[in-house]
Order: structure tokens, then C-alpha cells, then sequence
């Protein structure tokens, strides 16, 4: 009897102590954790820049860079409002000109580099939305 009531003793007690605790807890950290919280959570929308399906003409392709960006500036000096792209696929650099959406205006405009770029050919690719120009109104 008396061991029985030693454990009810010290059971009872072992429960008081594990409930009897309390106190402050300060947590200390660097304001730079929330700024980065933050930062991670905004919710990035998609794309701003929609891509169709379209034709580019490749001007040029070679493995250094300082030809291709000599290719886009001769190629940019007679068609300044066509835009060029420059991709890299190892080992080599693509010039890329045009937001074409049909085949014609990218024969147009390929029939006019013809001298320059001999080798330059269409391609099917996903492009950005063309460039609206202004229509002139007045008379």
C-alpha cells in the first residue's frame, strides 16, 4: 500500500511540474529573414510578353561572337525597325532578324538582304507579337 501511494505521489507531482512551467520566449532574428519572406511570396504573373507561332529569317550563325554582332549591325543599318535576336546553341552564336507572321513578309524583307546575307533561310519559330505602327491621319 504504501509503494502504491509513493507512485500516485510521484506521478501526481510529475504532472504538476510539466504543467506548472511557463515563461518568455524572445525570438531574436534579422529583419532581413521578413524582406526575404516577403520577396519569396509575391506571386509572379506569367509572361508579359505572349509568344505565336511565326517565321524569323537566320542571318547568320558562327562560333565568335564579335562576327555575329558585326552581322546585326550591317543588318540593323538597312532595317532599323526590324528586331534581331542573337541565341547560343554550343558551339556557335545565331543571328536571328524578324517577328514575322507570315512567310511573305519574311520573304519580303529576305529578297532585300539577299546580297548580304546569302546564306540567311526562314524559319518556323515562336515569335513576339509584332510592333503596331501608327498610321499616319492627317492629309
Amino acid at each position: 500500500m504504501r509503494k502504491k501511494t509513493i507512485l500516485i505521489l510521484g506521478i501526481t507531482m510529475s504532472i504538476n511540474l510539466l504543467f506548472a512551467q511557463g515563461g518568455n520566449i524572445e525570438i531574436i532574428k534579422d529583419i532581413r529573414i521578413d524582406a526575404l519572406v516577403e520577396k519569396q511570396s509575391v506571386i509572379i504573373p506569367p509572361g508579359v510578353n505572349p509568344k505565336i507561332d511565326g517565321f524569323r529569317i537566320q542571318l547568320f550563325f558562327d562560333s565568335e561572337k564579335s562576327k555575329i554582332n558585326s552581322a546585326k549591325v550591317k543588318f540593323m543599318s538597312k532595317y532599323n525597325t526590324v528586331d534581331t535576336y542573337i541565341t547560343y546553341s554550343a558551339p556557335n552564336f545565331f543571328l536571328k532578324a524578324g517577328d514575322f507572321r507570315t512567310r511573305l513578309e519574311a520573304e519580303k524583307v529576305k529578297s532585300g538582304i539577299k546580297a548580304e546575307f546569302p546564306t540567311s533561310f526562314i524559319i518556323k519559330e515562336k515569335i513576339n507579337l509584332p510592333r503596331l505602327e501608327k498610321e499616319n491621319t492627317s492629309n
